[in-house]
Order: structure tokens, then C-alpha cells, then sequence
């Protein structure tokens, strides 16, 4: 869910719920995973609450958020614009399925190199072909120790973890057959299929997973 709870017009910025909820855990498996410095790209970043809450943290990287929707990058824009910092770029119009992404053109100037993609809560409202297109980007634009870091619910073993997960897939699956809770084995076959190589799995709060994958 996302809504802007400013009366003022002149208020672009968004705020989903969640955010609120889960950025402080993910920030603690960022802070642990995210090669040093670079520039992190986030590919579909909502709101921009994320973007601009973890660039203010992980300085000296830079933050690169994008999205496909241009009422989304309007509010990501406007969360830098209420309150500019050095390190957050400006919101790409990046469509994870489509090739080249904006990055690989030579007409985005970034500071610093991409060692990272982040993606948060994306490949379960999203068709299948989104995840195959994040994981042939991240073969393409990562170097070799590049850290490719997903957010999301999963099944693991063929199981939901939980039953609210169950339920949160079957609503899904109910507004979009082609969205759902992924299998996290086919995640990760999808990713060793781009040289990318699960390293580490976290639980998180409301059954969640962090799950983290290095470029070969």
C-alpha cells in the first residue's frame, strides 16, 4: 500500500507502510554485505523511502535508485528534494526486463562504479520474467564480487514459511496470475544460471528474507 498523507499539492513524495517497518533490519544486513564503497543501484525503488533512508546511512557508496513508473520517480525526486543528499542520485527510468538497461547506454554519468544491486520487494508482484531480467542485468553489470541483494517473502522447500504468506500469495495470484511468492530454490537457479552465487540467507521480521547472492 502506498498513499501521500500531505494536504499540500506541492508534496510529491509517497510512503508506503512497510517501509517504516522493515528498513532498519535491512539496513543491518546492508551495512554487512555491501562492498565498501561503489555505487548501489537499486532497481524498482518504489517510493524512494528506501533510497533515500539507506543513502543517508552508507556513505561513502552511492545510492542509485530507479523505477519504470514515472509517478514513482516523481516521489523518489521529491524525497531528495525535501531533504538533498550528496550521495542519491536521481531516479532512472529502468525497466528490469528490457535491455540495455539505462547504466550500460554511456548516457548516465555515475560517480563511482556499480559493485551492488539491491531489490526490494519486487519479484513476487511482478511476472516471472522480471526476476530472469534482474538476474541477466546483474550478470551484465556486475564485476566479479559483486553483491546482488534481494528483499521478499519466499517459499522455501516448496512451502510458504508462513501461513500469512500462503494467504499474501493467493491475493496476489488473485489480482495477477503471472505475480506471486517465488520459490526461492528456482531464485536461486535462476541466478547460478547468470553467475551469480547464493551466499547467504537471512530472516527477517513479518517472514521475510534477505537473501544475497556475489557475481562469480
Amino acid at each position: 500500500m502506498i498513499f501521500n498523507p500531505s494536504s499540500s499539492n506541492t508534496d510529491r513524495r509517497q510512503f508506503a507502510p512497510a517501509t517504516q517497518r522493515n528498513r532498519e533490519p535491512i539496513l543491518q544486513v546492508l551495512q554487512r554485505v555491501l562492498p565498501p564503497t561503489g555505487t548501489v543501484l537499486e532497481v524498482a525503488s518504489g517510493t524512494g523511502e528506501h533510497a533515500h533512508f539507506f543513502a543517508s546511512r552508507l556513505a561513502p557508496r552511492f545510492w542509485q535508485p530507479s523505477d519504470p513508473n514515472p509517478l514513482l520517480r516523481e516521489s523518489i525526486a521529491a524525497w531528495q528534494e525535501f531533504e538533498p543528499l550528496e550521495n542519491l542520485g536521481e531516479p532512472l527510468a529502468l525497466d528490469g526486463c528490457e535491455f540495455p538497461w539505462p547504466v550500460e547506454t554511456g548516457s548516465i554519468a555515475l560517480p563511482l562504479p556499480i559493485q551492488a544491486i539491491v531489490n526490494i520487494n519486487m519479484i513476487h508482484i511482478s511476472p516471472w520474467d522480471a526476476c530472469l531480467g534482474l538476474m541477466a542485468g546483474a550478470d551484465r553489470i556486475l564485476p566479479a564480487g559483486g553483491v546482488l541483494y534481494l528483499y521478499g517473502p519466499f517459499q522455501r522447500h516448496g512451502q510458504h514459511t508462513a501461513p500469512s504468506n500462503a494467504a499474501f500469495d493467493e491475493s496476489l495470484q488473485s489480482q495477477n496470475p503471472a505475480w506471486g511468492v517465488r520459490h526461492l530454490e528456482e531464485v536461486a537457479a535462476a541466478a547460478a544460471a547468470r553467475n551469480l552465487e547464493l551466499e547467504e540467507v537471512v530472516e527477517m521480521p513479518a517472514n521475510n528474507l534477505s537473501v544475497v547472492f556475489r557475481r562469480q
